[in-house]
């Protein structure tokens, strides 16, 4: 096998017993990096230790990974704008604290008759929010539901 390693003083390709020898003498493990090489390669190293800084640098990246909220806004078809202005209001401040908006209109009953002012509804509210974020789905009709994606613009 081929031996490597940063505590190794002779690297190169030697017995398997040689190898478990001077792992032994060091007080730590051999462990095969590679089997699909031929001779296979080898390193002497503190497997328990390894294992544990993979676990920190794994861990280490989950904290770092940015989690994606979505904050959803219903609507009905004849929403008045008051209502309107209110749920603009609180989808501005989902966006500006880095969250995503779904927002939707619920159709009940016999209003799925008025599905297109359901989509002018939410163009129009995409369209209030073209400062803060950006339409990743347009308008899409979803048995009794119109759901559009707004996603915050990056700020640089």
């Amino acid at each position: 096998m081929r031996l490597v390693g940063d505590n190794v003083p002779e690297q190169g390709i030697i017995s398997t017993s040689e190898a478990l020898k001077k792992a032994e003498e060091l007080g730590l493990d051999l462990v095969e990096i590679t089997a699909k090489v031929d001779p296979p390669v080898c390193k002497i190293i503190d497997y328990q230790k390894y294992l544990y800084q993979q676990k920190k640098k794994a861990k280490e990246m989950k904290a770092n990974s940015t989690k994606v909220v979505i904050k959803e806004i219903r609507f009905g078809p004849n929403t008045d704008e008051h209502d309107f202005q209110f749920k603009l209001k609180h989808a501005i401040g989902f966006l500006q604290e880095g969250s995503k908006v779904k927002a939707s209109v619920f159709f009940k009953g016999r209003a799925i008759l008025y599905v297109d002012q359901g989509e002018k509804l939410l163009l129009r509210f995409a369209v209030e929010l073209e400062e803060y974020g950006r339409a990743e789905q347009m308008p899409k009709l979803e048995g009794k539901r119109m759901m559009m994606m707004i996603a915050p613009i990056k700020k640089k």
